[in-house]
């Protein structure tokens, strides 16, 4: 399964948190039905390429709020044929020294 990170950045704020942003991110993640996992820097979702690319863009359109004129979204989108990719999985392998 497809493993997709996000990073949006809202631009021209006010405030330099933007900690809400992340917070409707996730519930948007989760009112899909998507798994994932926040990192200090990133979310991580779990899913498949249509369904990501589609949170990807209602995220990136939800972030132009509260008078925000420019939103920088990064997405990374890891995809492997030869073999299902899992968010815990995947986590684990790196912890415990497994496989590719």
């Amino acid at each position: 399964m497809p493993l997709m990170e996000i990073s949006v950045v809202p631009v021209g704020r006010e405030s330099g948190s933007f900690r809400d942003v992340v917070q409707e991110i996730c519930q948007s993640v989760e009112e899909a039905g998507l798994k994932y996992q926040m990192t200090p820097t990133a979310t991580v979702i779990e899913g498949e390429v249509d369904p990501l690319l589609q949170i990807a863009g209602d995220i990136h359109r939800q972030s132009f709020r509260d008078g925000v004129e420019r939103v920088v979204t990064h997405l990374v989108l890891d995809d492997r044929k030869q073999e299902r990719m899992e968010l815990d999985a995947q986590v684990s392998k790196v912890k415990n020294g497994g496989g590719s």
